[in-house]
C-alpha cells in the first residue's frame, strides 16, 4: 500500500513539474503590422488600446468576417440613431481572402464601423479573439462566433441579463449565452462516443476550472469594457480552451457572470474534430488549474500591449 501511495505522489509530482516547466507566458505581443488597421481608402491607422475610454457603445469582436453581424447592427442604428457600434474582423494568419473580403465592407461602411486587424502569425481561436478585444473601442463588448449559430438578435437577452448584474464599484461583469437548453436534444442525435466526450468534458470543467455554469463553450459573451481589461489581459490559452480560463479567471477576480439561454442552430463545417480536439482541450483544463496552482500562471494587474 505505501509503495503505490508514493508511486501515485511521484507521479503527481512529475504532472505538476511538467505543467509547471510548460506553462508559456501571457502573450500580447503585436508584430508591427498588427498595431495599424487599414481605413476605407488604404491608410494605416493604429488600434486603440482596451486601457483607453471608450468611444462607442459597442464592439462585437469576430474570428471571420460575418455579413449578418454588420447588418443587424446597421438596422439597429436605424432604430436608435444614438447607438454607435464597430465590428472588428480578426483574420487570424488565414491564407483566405478574409482580410480581402472583409476590407470590402470597411470601404462600404468605413472604418469607424468595420476594421480588420489581420495577425501575421496564426495563434488561435483564443489568441485572436483577445487581440480584437484589446484593439476595441466598446463600453461593451461582444465575442461572438463568425458561423451564425447564434443570432444576434440574441445580443438583448445577454445584454439585458448582464445589466440586471450588480457590478458595482467597478462595473465589472460578464453575460455568458448559453446551449444547456438544448442539451437534451443534442445528446439524442450525437453518437454514444461523442456524447460521453463531451460529459467527459463538463466534469473536467466543473472539477478542475468553473463552477455554476453549464455552458462554458457557446461563444457569445458579452463584458464590461472592465471586465474585458481585467480578464483578456490575463489569458494565456490561445487554443479552444481559451474561454473556459477566461470565465476562470473571472471568478478567481469574483467578477460576476450571468448565464441566458440563446437560440443555437449547428452550421455544417463548424465542428470540432471530436476525438483529438477533445483530448487537447480535456489536456488544457487540467493544465490550466495546475499552472495557477504552482503559480507558473499568476492572475495580475492589466498591462499594456507593446
Amino acid at each position: 500500500f505505501c509503495k503505490k501511495i508514493c508511486k501515485l505522489l511521484h507521479c503527481t509530482h512529475r504532472v505538476l513539474l511538467v505543467a509547471h516547466i510548460t506553462a508559456g507566458k501571457v502573450n500580447m505581443t503585436r508584430h508591427e503590422k498588427e498595431k495599424y488597421f487599414l481605413s476605407a481608402t488604404g491608410e494605416k491607422q493604429i488600434f486603440p488600446s482596451l486601457q483607453d475610454p471608450f468611444s462607442v457603445e459597442l464592439s462585437v469582436v469576430v474570428p471571420a468576417y460575418n455579413e449578418d453581424s454588420l447588418n443587424f447592427f446597421v438596422l439597429s442604428q436605424k432604430k436608435t440613431p444614438s447607438f454607435t457600434y464597430e465590428v472588428i474582423v480578426i483574420d487570424d494568419g488565414s491564407k483566405d481572402k478574409t482580410t480581402q473580403v472583409a476590407m470590402q465592407y470597411t470601404r462600404k461602411y468605413g472604418a469607424d464601423k468595420v476594421r480588420v486587424l489581420t495577425l501575421v502569425k496564426n495563434r488561435g481561436k483564443g489568441g485572436a479573439v483577445r487581440m480584437g478585444t484589446l484593439s476595441s473601442r466598446g463600453r461593451l463588448i461582444l465575442m461572438a462566433d463568425a458561423d451564425g449559430a447564434t443570432k444576434f438578435c440574441d445580443i438583448e437577452k445577454v445584454e439585458t441579463a448582464l445589466n440586471e448584474i450588480n457590478s458595482k464599484p467597478e462595473n465589472m461583469a460578464i453575460s455568458c449565452g448559453s446551449r444547456a437548453h438544448l442539451e437534451k436534444e443534442s445528446v439524442a442525435q450525437r453518437s454514444l462516443f461523442r456524447t460521453f466526450l463531451m460529459l467527459g468534458f463538463h466534469f473536467l470543467v466543473w472539477f478542475f476550472c468553473v463552477r455554476g455554469i453549464k455552458d462554458t463553450q457557446c461563444g457569445f459573451k458579452l463584458f464590461t469594457r472592465e471586465a474585458a481589461v481585467k480578464t483578456f489581459s490575463c489569458l494565456h490559452v490561445e487554443r479552444w480552451a481559451f474561454d473556459v480560463e477566461l470565465l476562470y479567471i473571472a471568478q478567481c477576480f469574483k467578477i460576476p457572470i450571468a448565464e441566458v439561454a440563446v437560440n443555437w442552430t449547428e452550421i455544417e463545417g463548424s465542428k470540432l474534430v471530436p476525438f483529438w480536439s477533445w483530448l487537447q482541450m480535456g489536456r488544457d483544463l487540467v493544465f490550466i488549474r495546475l499552472r495557477y496552482l504552482t503559480g507558473a500562471w499568476k492572475l495580475k494587474a492589466a498591462v499594456k500591449t507593446d
